[in-house]
């Protein structure tokens, strides 16, 4: 197969591992996965809506987590009812069972926030009241899906966004997918003479202290 420049795409653990062993002869974008996805929901909440989006996240992969934080614990204990009651009738449900669910109690909503932004998750849903007006606070996710009509399904076939996300928690450095992945850019430095002669000496001295003689004489064959 002959050497292109750049490998990019979703895929499962044997993609992962092909894109690192390539990694460095060609570009990639990042190792990614297990997957995972993070839902903030308030007392207003839907706990079946909850209950599914979560089993969705977890069929993925025994690695992959999913993870409720709320601060009604009336929610808390709907939505673990209805994973109980939605788990047994889904097709994947021995790969549900290994994946990690975890329901998290909180005392707010903005502290709800705080603990997602340290989570940094992939997908992050939320589930609250106006949740425009808290958008601004989420800081760290790879792609963030508004109120109860906007599971994380309708991202992954047809929203339109890219849906090759950050993992791992490395939303707190990584963006998704998407054009600036495929473009370069180049330093270009240009200086005239009095330029560099007005940094000659600073140059010269930076490159002594490092032990690089050659550099040093390259300043200052200019000016000799």
């Amino acid at each position: 197969m002959p050497k292109v420049d750049k490998i990019v795409g979703p895929g499962n653990i044997y993609v992962t591992l092909a894109k690192k062993a390539v990694f460095g002869i060609v570009g990639i974008e990042s190792l990614a996965g297990p997957s995972d996805v993070v839902i903030i929901a308030d007392s207003d909440a839907d706990a079946e809506f909850i209950a599914a989006d979560l089993l969705a996240q977890a069929e993925h992969d025994p690695s992959s987590s999913a993870v409720l934080i709320t601060n009604s614990e009336k929610v808390l204990a709907k939505v673990e009812k209805e994973v109980n009651k939605q788990a047994p009738k889904l097709l994947r449900k021995k790969i549900i069972d290994e994946a990690e669910i975890v329901l998290m109690p909180v005392e707010t909503i903005r502290q709800a926030i705080e603990l997602s932004n340290r989570i940094a998750p992939e997908h992050l849903e939320l589930e609250v009241g106006s949740p425009q007006r808290v958008l601004e606070q989420i800081k760290n996710a790879g792609a963030v899906f508004i109120g109860p009509h906007s599971p994380v399904a309708v991202g992954d076939y047809i929203a339109g966004p890219n849906h090759v996300l950050p993992t791992g928690g490395t939303a707190r450095f990584s963006s998704p997918l998407g054009v600036y992945d495929f473009v370069k850019h180049q330093s270009i430095i240009g200086y005239t003479k009095p330029a560099l002669k007005n940094v000659w000496k600073d140059v010269k001295l930076l490159a002594e202290i490092e032990g690089l003689d050659a550099h040093a004489h390259s300043i200052d064959v200019r000016f000799s």
